[in-house]
């Protein structure tokens, strides 16, 4: 059985990054459209098709226990607004064909962690740690003397990514609920821009060919299913399998931009990966020697 459970959660822990690092492609098949647009669809449809769970799965009660506390709701507000923040950026870098920012960003996301361990939580970080945060640090340096200002969709990503895993770890609520509350919280923003859009007199929710139509209905779909896969997986693995496995997103989205998109791949930016590479490698063996003296 446990052998069992490990090759399932390897399994879902490979559905769901190989979904998210996807997600490039399918995304570009709706850039024609605002960002904001997909933004505010994938929001209402991941509500709806999220709701449906929790209606086959009678969880309504968790809902609601998490309805009583304000705590609770002003730290999933957070949360929503952090994704929703993400989800936006991602979504203008499939736009603006900076898909290899945004794979930069996700790259940078486990350091980012282990800078918010350190500022937040008061985590010692051992000197591993310290080498893999001052690589990404001269990776961050590269790019402003490369290309003259922040990689700001790197950052935001990253940062709004990791601050919103570090509210949604210290949550005690489950991922099904957590995410309709988030999209929910979403959606009074999303009705906003549609109304301010109305009045300039382009609609959001119509007009669309049916291919479109589907492919935005699909995008609230997809939003849920990587999360309940990223669930599943992590129910059934050490945390050091699913931080190994966690590379296979943003590499992904690398592939995707260079090879498919055809994205330049300047010298100068390769050597930020490199750096960043070079420090998740760090970390890694570091992540790896604190599971093994655990265990």
């Amino acid at each position: 059985m446990k052998a069992g459970d490990h090759l399932a959660g390897i399994a879902f822990g490979l559905l769901a990054y190989g979904m998210w690092g996807f997600f490039p492609l399918f995304f570009r098949q709706l850039a024609h459209l605002p960002p904001m647009d997909v933004l505010s669809h994938r929001a209402v449809w991941a509500c709806v098709f999220v709701g449906a769970l929790l209606t086959l799965r009678r969880q309504w009660a968790s809902v609601a226990a998490v309805l009583r506390s304000t705590s609770h709701l002003l730290l999933l507000g957070s949360a929503a607004l952090l994704i929703g923040a993400n989800w936006l950026v991602f979504l203008w870098a499939v736009d603006a064909q900076q898909v290899v920012a945004s794979s930069l960003g996700y790259f940078l996301t486990p350091l980012v962690n282990v800078v918010l361990g350190l500022a937040v939580l008061n985590e010692r970080l051992n000197r591993l740690e310290w080498l893999a945060v001052a690589l990404a640090v001269a990776a961050i340096g590269n790019e402003i003397v490369a290309f003259g200002s922040l990689p700001w969709v790197s950052l935001v990503l990253a940062a709004t990514f990791g601050t919103y895993g570090l509210i949604r770890k210290r949550l005690p609520v489950d991922v099904v609920s957590g995410l309709w509350l988030e999209t929910l919280a979403m959606l009074p923003l999303c009705v906003l821009y549609s109304i301010w859009q109305a009045e300039r007199g382009y609609a959001v929710w119509s007009g669309h060919t049916p291919l479109t139509a589907a492919l935005l209905m699909a995008s609230g779909v997809l939003t849920a299913l990587p999360l309940l896969s990223f669930a599943a997986a992590t129910q059934r693995l050490d945390l050091a399998t699913v931080g190994m496995l966690m590379y296979i997103n943003p590499t992904l989205q690398f592939v995707t931009a260079v090879w498919l998109f055809g994205e330049p791949m300047q010298a100068t930016r390769l050597l930020s990966f490199g750096l960043i590479w070079l420090g998740l490698l760090v970390f890694s063996w570091s992540a790896w020697g604190k599971y093994r003296r655990a265990g």
